[in-house]
This record gives structure tokens, sequence and C-alpha cells, in this order.
């Protein structure tokens, strides 16, 4: 079967690299989701793509998949507290870092989605390289999205029981028009970030 999307199986062939990404960096509120993983270099799958394109059907679907085939792979959440002490980005940075911690063979090398990351204990500046729309481009990024954004959703489905006039098992706390009329009625609960908002919010709520 051929790479969903032409996605490349590696940078460089017969290293252990693990592709990173997170979910959940425009909500207003919940964790800040971010992903390790590091698949066996004949990985296939043609559903794999970057989660954003791919429907939430064929992400839960391919989860189960990826967590079971894996070399390895690790999720991580980021609290609304830690994402408003960092700001959004690095918190972003810090999950995936930590979720490369946990991972277990230890990669060799790093593939990050974006264009932002930053040295750590055990990576220097050469053993990572930041890919912009890395999940549409590496396998291992595009499975380590998926794992985030349906790590995510699941959590979000669960605070929205405890607070169901948010409608964050629909939005998964983006910025809808639900959830903004919502936060204007019924104003902030511990979940939500209060480092930025969108100007529908302002000044009245923060």
């Amino acid at each position: 079967m051929p790479h969903g999307h032409n996605l490349l199986p590696y940078l460089e062939a017969g290293r252990l690299e693990a592709g990173c990404d997170e979910a959940g960096r425009g909500p207003l509120a919940g964790p800040v989701y971010a992903a390790a993983v590091i698949l066996p270099e004949d990985f296939h799958h043609p559903l794999l793509d970057d989660s954003k394109q791919m429907t939430e059907k064929d992400r839960d679907l391919l989860r189960p998949i990826i967590e079971k085939e894996a070399v390895a792979w690790a999720v991580e959440a980021v609290s609304p507290e830690e994402i408003d002490r960092l700001n959004i980005l690095w918190a972003s940075v810090t999950g995936m870092q930590k979720a490369v911690l946990r991972l277990d063979p230890k990669p060799d090398f790093l593939l990050v989605d974006g264009n932002k990351f930053r040295p750590f204990e055990g990576y220097g500046f050469s053993s990572y390289r930041t890919v912009v729309h890395g999940d549409a481009t590496f396998a291992s990024i595009a499975a380590a999205s998926v794992l985030a954004k349906t790590w995510r959703d699941e959590k979000m489905r669960s605070l929205a029981a405890e607070y169901p006039q948010y409608g964050w098992d629909r939005n998964f706390g983006y910025p809808t028009k639900e959830h903004i009329a919502a936060i204007k009625e019924f104003g902030l609960t511990p979940y939500h970030r209060r480092s930025f908002h969108p100007k529908e919010l302002e000044p009245s709520l923060f």
C-alpha cells in the first residue's frame, strides 16, 4: 500500500526518528496535547494524513493501530495554567519535549511539526529538525498529530460532562459562536485559558 498521501517514512534511513506534533493551540479552554511517535520504517496506512485533513472516524480508527504498531509513542497534556504561564507556543514545545523523554527506545533524531523548538535534555540543535506542515510531510509527525488530536478530543468530551453548557463535546474548546456566547452568559471555568481570547470577549471578562 502506498503511504497515505505520499508521506515520507523518514528523513534519514536507519536512524530512530520520532515525529512530534501537538493539538489544541487555538482553543480557549482545555489542555494542549502533544505526542511523539517512532514508527517502523515500513509502516504504511492509506488513511494516515495530517490529522486536520482526516475525518474523526478515520482518526479514531487509526489511533489504536498507531499505538499498537509504533516502535514507541507517548502523549502529554499541558494544563491551561501552564499555557498561561509559558504561553501557548512554549507550552506546546514543552509538551512535545516531555513526550519525547518518555519514549523507549530513545530516538536519535526528532522531526518536529512547525517552525519553533529548542534544545533540551539529551537533544541539541543537531538532533532535531522543525518542519513546517510536517504533519503533511512525514508519516511519524502525521501519526503524532493523530494521537494528540484523538487524546485531546477524548479529554474535552469528558470535561464537557462537567460543564455541558459550553458545548465542548462539539467545539472541543475552540472559539465557536456557541462557545463565545456561553462564556458571555456563564463566565469562565477553571479549564479556560486566561492568557488569550477573541476580540468578541474584550474587555469584559478578562
